[in-house]
């Protein structure tokens, strides 16, 4: 069983999404707050004025855990490129939900008894 007319044009469409997505990023970008090490700093008084933001990117490399700081202005360039893995992780599960549609209703696949 081929694809439908309309599933070609789905999976033209998300194709289309992607091939305009530009520079991704994988992994996690987070904001942290830190104390410090001097007993009499303010980060350590009541309540704490702690020091930051200090951010990070965490992604994986050959299966390891890999974190690189990232300044304010590093973050303020990349944040789309964090936004485009998103997207592009969302286009390609919706290219491969068709592709799995098309494969469940496809009548040649032997049925189990």
């Amino acid at each position: 069983m081929a694809a439908t007319p309309e599933q070609r044009a789905g999976a033209r469409r998300i194709s289309k999404e992607i091939s305009k997505v530009g520079f991704v990023l994988p992994g996690t970008l987070s904001e942290r707050y830190l104390t410090c090490r001097s007993a009499g700093c303010h980060c350590h008084s009541d309540p704490p004025q702690l020091h930051g933001p200090y951010w990070y990117w965490t992604r994986k490399v050959r299966a390891k855990t890999v974190t690189k700081s990232l300044s304010r202005e590093q973050v303020e360039e990349y944040q789309e490129w964090f936004d485009n893995e998103k997207k592009l992780r969302a286009l390609v599960h919706e290219l491969e939900e068709l592709g799995m549609s098309i494969v469940a209703d496809d009548p040649r696949s032997p049925r189990r008894a």
